[in-house]
């Protein structure tokens, strides 16, 4: 690849990194945010999951309606009301209002990422796809490392308003290099529309790689949106090592997505059959792990260097399906993908606040396990799909 194309996937991935930070902050801030506002720790865990099923509803209905824009323009726009969405965050002050800032923020989230998915994968040869995004996804990845421990701090040892602050600055600096980094790009040359999104949902082959996409993020979530209070409560951490338990989670999910990517940019799903299956026996060693304080740490590792390791190869693998099946839908494709990701976000913190509420924290690993052994299952049927129908070389 150019280094102009290089840089082109830069800005995207600084825009990548302002998003992911804003929905994953949350995380290290429950236990604040729900002190602050006088609510249960369980309905604090909705802003993750509310944001989540804001995204998953609104992405492909937006990105059908908005197909015809400018995509460069179009980004620029979404990165504008994705700042503003976190000005209003750090104003709120009650969870009503903080819950609706998060779903503009969210709507703005998932369209962006849809589109900038399908830019990344425009810019490269077809053997080069599954790279491009984990590039752009790496943003993603990075926020993990960086974004989201230095906004724990912040929000910690000050106000979590000044987090959402933070990462209203963050979307502006985005907005700014997409401006000067990315040029022009050229609209496709037939634009998406509302049918298409019932089109590919009808579709059985792309229902199974969405559902495929839902259990794997699920089973991520379902441990990952309460590992703040589970270091704490179960590993025996205090709240000041947080933020640097949460940069260690952050390295490993670095180099898990950019593996992902090399993965990726073979037959995908082939290479999703083992990542699915590791990422299971990661989440189940979590039961025996996180109640030693440092074996807790190795625990954290193998969380991280699997959680997003999907990342890559499910989108790119959504996109290579679209092209086959249903080639006018390319964008949409990708949003229902984001959708996919967002309704696993959602559906695992639901499943793990149960566990919570219900059960223990540790219970939240066996339930994760299960949604990525169904992913598993899910690749491996799809791979299976593919051979027989020979889609793919």
């Amino acid at each position: 690849m150019s280094t102009k194309i290089y840089l082109a996937l830069f800005a995207l991935a600084v825009s990548a990194f302002a998003i992911g930070t804003t929905e994953f902050v949350i995380i290290g801030l429950l236990q604040t945010v729900a002190n602050d506002l006088g609510i249960t720790i369980t309905k604090a865990g909705t802003l993750v999951s509310g944001y989540a099923a804001a995204i998953a509803i609104g992405t492909p209905i937006v990105a059908a309606l908005t197909g015809r824009l400018p995509k460069k323009g179009y980004l620029l726009f979404l990165m504008a009301l994705f700042t503003a969405g976190n000005v209003l965050s750090a104003l709120a002050g009650s969870y009503s209002l903080l819950m609706f800032s998060r779903v503009v923020t969210a709507v703005a989230h998932g369209v962006f990422f849809a589109v900038a998915a399908t830019v990344a994968a425009d810019m490269v040869p077809e053997d080069r796809k599954g790279t491009a995004i984990s590039i752009m996804f790496t943003g993603l990845t990075v926020a993990t490392i960086l974004g989201v421990p230095f906004g724990t701090y912040i929000g910690q040892q000050f106000n979590w308003r000044l987090s959402f602050a933070a990462v209203a600055v963050l979307g502006l600096i985005g907005l700014l290099v997409v401006i000067f980094a990315v040029n022009k790009v050229s609209r496709e040359g037939t634009s998406p529309t509302i049918g298409d999104v019932g089109r590919l949902a009808g579709n059985p082959r792309i229902l199974l790689a969405l559902l495929m996409t839902v259990a794997g993020f699920g089973g991520t979530f379902a441990l990952f949106t309460y590992l703040s209070p589970i270091l704490e409560e179960i590993s025996g951490f205090s709240s000041d090592s947080i933020s640097l338990l949460l940069l260690v989670y952050g390295i490993a999910v670095a180099v898990g997505n950019l593996a992902g990517g090399k993965l990726a940019n073979g037959h995908p799903v082939k290479a999703l059959r083992y990542v699915f299956l590791f990422q299971t026996a990661a989440l189940l060693l979590q039961i025996w792990l996180l109640p030693g304080k440092h074996l807790s740490i190795l625990s954290i590792i193998l969380l991280g260097l699997f959680a997003f390791m999907m990342s890559a190869g499910v989108q790119t693998y959504v996109l290579m399906l679209a092209e086959k099946l249903v080639p006018s839908a390319k964008s949409v494709a990708s949003a229902l993908n984001i959708s996919a990701f967002n309704i696993g976000i959602a559906a695992g913190s639901v499943l793990g606040g149960y566990a919570v509420d219900y059960m223990s924290y540790l219970d939240t690993a066996w339930i994760g396990a299960i949604m990525t052994a169904a992913a598993m299952a899910l690749a491996l049927i799809n791979y299976r799909l593919d051979r027989r129908q020979r889609l793919f070389d």
